[in-house]
């Protein structure tokens, strides 16, 4: 194929634009932010199972301390029952058994007491481990919102840059003949599609030539479109290719 030099170097502005546009789109499908992001998302799962595990601890407790304060109620309950027989009663075998359950009672009141203290102090360390994983999780969701909204600031605006590029690279390609636009096109799916050949060197691959390919291409018509013989990029020859 055959084109115009000054054609084929504008097609080093029209590959120079696809890749902003591909790095650009790399950005926008993978802002910066996502990694950690994706991170701080298992964090809180893991985090959230530790709460629920805390605040079972926490309802196991509660639900001690509610059995403990319902026995208290029912000692209380007898020793006021007893209390109450004990004026009444004139039988002296029967004040004894009174008596001997009244001073039972209050053993087991005691001991009530006792248990409600410590159940008390372990549910309120309880309650305290879960505030301080509650905080955590508050901790992690903040730094998770702050990340998120910059990560769709990025999306935003690699989204108009994209959109500003596509539409310098529609102008460009429109001042490009069709079939040499075409040829790049074809090519720009498994290489560079254009390069500049800078100091015997490919702007594609980066390949220094063979003095047998530098041979040809200074045999090669300018306006004969050449091709990097390693990668297959169109190769825009310059007074700086080195030939």
């Amino acid at each position: 194929m055959n084109a115009a030099p000054a054609d084929q170097l504008r097609l080093l502005d029209l590959a120079d634009l696809d890749a902003q546009v591909a790095q650009t789109e790399q950005a926008r499908r993978n802002p910066p932010q996502a990694g950690r992001v994706k991170e701080l998302l298992e964090e809180r799962q893991a985090q959230n199972r530790v709460l629920g595990e805390r605040q079972g601890v926490v309802d196991d407790l509660k639900a001690e301390l509610g059995r403990i304060e319902a026995d208290v109620l029912v000692v209380d309950a007898r020793q006021r029952r007893d209390t109450a027989l004990l004026q009444t009663v004139s039988n002296p075998k029967d004040a004894a058994g009174l008596e001997h359950e009244l001073a039972s009672l209050v053993r087991r009141r005691s001991d009530l007491e006792d248990a409600q203290l410590e159940v008390m102090e372990r549910l309120e360390e309880a309650e305290a481990e879960v505030a301080q994983q509650e905080a955590l999780l508050a901790t992690i969701g903040e730094e998770g919102a702050r990340l998120s909204a910059e990560a769709k600031a990025v999306v935003a605006d690699a989204t108009e840059r994209i959109a500003r590029l596509e539409r310098d690279r529609a102008a460009v390609s429109g001042s490009i003949p069709t079939d040499l636009v075409g040829m790049y096109e074809r090519l720009r799916t498994r290489s560079a599609g254009a390069a500049l050949l800078r100091a015997r060197t490919c702007g594609g691959c980066h390949m220094v030539l063979s003095g047998t390919d530098l041979g040809t291409l200074r045999q090669t018509p300018p306006e004969a479109v050449a091709t990097c013989p390693e990668c297959g990029c169109i190769l825009v020859r310059t007074s700086e290719s080195g030939l």
